[in-house]
């Protein structure tokens, strides 16, 4: 006992018994999850065989994956320029800039997803202010496909996408892009050829964590799509609440499990996944 005290810190203990909380009902459930998936309705791998065997199913990933992959792309894309203009703007801005990134993570999705219903409705403000200055004749459909539900995901997802961005471009040496102006690269070429590549592991990082993050997406398609556009979650949620057939339901989220600490771990290869969630980051 005397040797085992030696090797484990005091302060263990304490953190022991919440510890014991983690594993009881987050670990517990996950287990379960994973149990059902092979073994409900009968015992093997049936679950997993409708991913070949399901063109319904099949059509369902796609959704999800071309979805989530073009919410990446725009969000990065965006994120990239606000976190570059943040970066280098001075002090006072850039501590502007942040508060207003933060004050988003406080708005909740379900209120962000019932104002785009609002902005983009048949007679919504976009729909309204284009015909009042003549861009179109009649009303576009923003509402139940797939581009409005983009509009949504992206808005929500930018925030997230600026955070390992930013977390990157802190680490870089100002005094690299200096040599190479002095070397007589104008700005255009030192961005492309200096800037660009030492950012790559931010915007690997940022990608992949806008990327996971949609894949849970629930709400904005749910409501934004109106059933149009059905993507994994939402088709979680019918098969537990609608056709009760939990066995499929587990088998796609022990998928996402799988999928996301696959992406998680990649992640990990080009950054510090504390830097990307909230920790400082290092050069």
């Amino acid at each position: 006992m005397q040797a085992l005290t030696r090797h484990i810190s005091p302060g263990w203990l304490l953190v022991a018994p919440f510890f014991l909380v983690v594993v009881a009902f987050y670990l517990g459930p996950l287990a379960n999850i994973l149990w059902l998936s092979v073994t409900d309705p009968e015992p093997g791998l049936g679950n997993y065989e409708k991913l070949v065997e399901s063109d319904a199913l099949a059509r369902i990933l796609w959704t999800t994956f071309r979805t989530c992959a073009i919410t990446t792309v725009f969000s990065v894309a965006i994120g990239y320029c606000l976190a570059y203009a943040m970066v280098h703007a001075h002090q006072k801005n850039q501590n502007i800039m942040l508060t207003l990134l933060l004050i988003s993570f406080w708005i909740s999705v379900l209120v962000r997803t019932f104002a785009w219903l609002m902005l983009l409705g048949h007679n919504g403000l976009v729909n309204n202010g284009m015909e009042a200055i003549g861009l179109i004749d009649r009303p576009v459909r923003f509402m139940r496909n797939e581009l409005g539900v983009l509009i949504g995901m992206v808005h929500y997802m930018v925030p997230y996408a600026v955070l390992p961005l930013m977390a990157n471009m802190q680490t870089l040496d100002p005094r690299v892009m200096a040599a190479s102006r002095n070397l007589g690269a104008n700005g255009v070429q030192t961005f492309r050829r200096i800037y660009l590549p030492l950012t790559i592991p931010g915007l690997v990082a940022s990608s992949l964590l806008v990327f996971i993050l949609s894949l849970g997406f629930y709400v904005t398609p749910a409501i934004l799509g109106g059933g149009k556009v059905l993507m994994v979650a939402e088709y979680i949620s019918v098969q537990l609440l609608v056709t009760l057939q939990w066995g499929t339901a587990a088998m796609l989220g022990t998928l996402m499990l799988i999928g996301v600490l696959a992406l998680l771990w990649i992640m990990s290869r080009f950054m510090q996944l504390s830097a990307v969630f909230g920790g400082g980051a290092t050069r």
